[in-house]
């Protein structure tokens, strides 16, 4: 196809800004479906992932490409949570423009600025589309201002301060030029469609660069896999054309020194709708799948064999927090999992380190490996995901990362903003005092607050639990990493002890009822419990053990109904994986299997933590006393 007649645009925003439910609009009002599919009364439609579809966000970029008029428009959806901006880095590189979705109400946030600042430092060109104008505090003006403000900050080149401003209503399929006059939250008082927004798409947003009889480049941005072809591999062509029965090169890297593969093409595919059709060639500006060589490389430049052009690799921002996997040692292994080796566990995560390349994945010192991510919620998605699949192994206390610069050692230092309602504003300052949060901004209206603040990575983990218990839900954290600062030790944040089984076996509700007294419990009558499992949070800082197993002894003396009615034992504490992850101390694990989540002592037994916490003394005195 003509590349003057192509246009490849991202989406990009904020999570919960509304560009998936845009996305659909595309592909309902673009004729992609039939009006009897069940696609036109499906929301989500490339959000087809089980978590996905559960949390409400995007995790993985997809691309779609629809047909107006004589366009083709290929779509990248990006995902709007800082934590997957690495699948942002990797795909807006297949973009010449990209729509910049910001909701009407809540503004410009965390990961608008984020999004903006790559796709601006790209050079692409920029459609802001203001969604929800129906809501009932939504205040564009504000927005407006506060949108200038963001391009006037990042803005590279004069020329990007000029762009279009349109407004949406996304869930109801709209885009207007012009803001509509009245009332907007009565559902339905307007009329409209999307082809606005696709006309300004086609009128302003630039057509690919690059000439098809130029040298071939085409940079690999993603990977699929079918079982019968194999791999694919993914990406946009800068320039030339790639055919059947090509010679290619795959180049992973600029310099002579990088790694080299050949191969043939036996297969080229474009975007068709949401799936794949196969053509004979394509040229400079398509975005295509390439079947016949099995490479994991993304970011390398595919070109024809003697006209070899690389481009520069992807550059992926590093990532600031770690978790170590490790195989599952606990007595009740493989009990519920369907892996449940170190060989199977090291094979999955190597599958995951070539499918995601804002993973880094390396052999841990004593067994393990590091899984490293951009925040807990990245890693937490793995952990889910694995588990999902019948994995079974245990992860320790999430870490942040060092990084050197300039020969200093720093950590990541992230923008939090916190929106709430004002009654919360003191419980939250008081918060985010005690892990030394620095205010930079608060703001009130309508009853709602906005706190900004500089917060250190690590000091996060475990707030946004603590904040909607303590706001009763009333709060919501968004952040990303700001800069990097210069490392200092603190004490850790302060935490309560927990309670330990002492013995293995079945919970049974009588012990139960005396235990509670002395703190809260993560388990119900019925379980299986075993040495040195963690069963509750004490009332004290200080870990105690006891005995959850322990039945009612028998006895010939007739008692009372009364005294032997049980009492009603309290709810369970929920043990969820995020809350999981935060509350873990430094010599604790968190066993997970396709069935269960259980928080443990690394040393089960009250021996082994005995000589463990002597062990740790004697190094201590070791390296600040001396020996003797």
């Amino acid at each position: 196809m003509d590349s003057a007649h192509i246009r490849n645009i991202a989406i990009i925003a904020h999570v919960d800004h509304g560009k998936t439910t845009l996305v659909d609009a595309f592909l309902r009002q673009s004729h992609l479906f039939r009006d009897n599919q069940s696609e036109m009364q499906t929301n989500q439609i490339l959000d087809s992932g089980e978590l996905e579809r559960e949390k409400g966000i995007t995790i993985r970029a997809k691309n779609v490409a629809i047909r107006y008029n004589d366009y083709k428009i290929n779509i990248v959806d990006t995902p709007g949570h800082a934590d997957f901006g690495g699948e942002v880095e990797r795909t807006l590189n297949m973009a010449d423009g990209c729509l910049l979705i910001i909701d009407a109400q809540e503004g410009p946030m965390p990961q608008t600025e984020f999004v903006l600042k790559k796709a601006m430092q790209m050079g692409l060109k920029t459609i802001v589309v203001i969604n929800k104008v129906d809501k009932k505090f939504a205040n564009v003006p504000k927005v407006l201002n506060k949108l200038h403000d963001l391009f006037l900050k990042l803005a590279t080149d004069v020329e990007q301060l000029d762009f279009p401003v349109m407004y949406a209503i996304a869930r109801e399929g709209k885009v207007f030029e012009t803001l509509p006059e009245g009332d907007l939250t009565t559902a339905n008082v307007t009329s409209g469609d999307i082809k606005l927004l696709l006309d300004k798409i086609i009128e302003f947003l630039p057509s690919p660069k690059g000439e098809a009889s130029n040298p071939l480049q085409l940079q690999i941005s993603a990977l699929d896999y079918d079982t019968h072809l194999g791999t694919y591999l993914v990406g946009r062509i800068i320039e030339g054309t790639i055919s059947i029965n090509d010679n290619i090169v795959i180049i992973d890297g600029p310099d002579s020194i990088t790694k080299k593969q050949t191969g043939r093409v036996k297969k080229v595919l474009v975007k068709e709708g949401l799936g794949l059709a196969e053509v004979q060639s394509a040229s400079a500006g398509e975005v295509v799948a390439i079947v016949g060589i099995d490479s994991h490389a993304i970011g390398a430049t595919i070109c024809h064999v003697g006209e070899e052009f690389p481009l520069a690799k992807i550059k992926i921002s590093p990532p600031a927090v770690k978790i170590k996997f490790e195989a599952n040692t606990s007595p009740l292994v493989g009990k519920e999992g369907k892996f449940v080796t170190a060989t199977q566990l090291a094979n999955r995560l190597e599958q995951e380190k070539i499918n995601n390349i804002s993973l880094q994945i390396a052999n841990a010192d004593g067994g393990g490996y590091y899984v490293s991510g951009r925040g807990e919620l990245q890693l937490s998605i793995l952990i889910e995901t694995l588990r999902r699949e019948g994995y079974e192994f245990q992860v320790r206390k999430p870490q942040i990362i060092i990084q050197v610069i300039d020969g200093v050692k720093c950590e990541p230092m992230e923008k939090l903003i916190i929106d709430t309602q004002e009654e919360y504003i003191g419980t939250i300052t008081d918060a985010l005092n005690k892990r030394n949060g620095v205010v930079i901004d608060i703001e009130n209206e309508n009853g709602q607050a906005r706190m900004t603040y500089k917060i250190l990575t690590r000091n996060l983990f475990g707030l946004r639990s603590q904040l909607l218990m303590n706001t009763k839900g009333n709060a919501v954290l968004n952040s990303y990493i700001d800069e990097y600062v210069k490392y200092t030790k603190q004490d850790d944040l302060y935490r309560k002890g927990v309670l330990m089984a002492s013995e293995a076996g079945t919970t049974i509700g009588y012990s139960m009822n005396t235990v509670q007294e002395r703190g809260d419990l993560f388990i119900s009558p019925g379980e299986q419990v075993y040495e040195g499992m963690i069963v509750g949070i004490n009332k004290y800082e200080q870990d105690m053990e006891v005995n959850v197993t322990k039945a009612r002894q028998k006895s010939a003396v007739r008692m009372k109904h009364d005294e032997i009615t049980q009492t009603a034992l309290k709810p369970p504490i929920q043990l969820t994986l995020e809350f999981a992850l935060v509350f873990l101390a430094k010599d604790e694990i968190l066993e997970v299997t396709p069935k269960s989540l259980r928080l443990r002592k690394a040393f089960l037994t009250k021996n082994e933590r005995v000589w463990s916490q002597r062990k740790n003394l004697s190094e201590y005195a070791k390296a600040h006393i001396g020996e003797g």
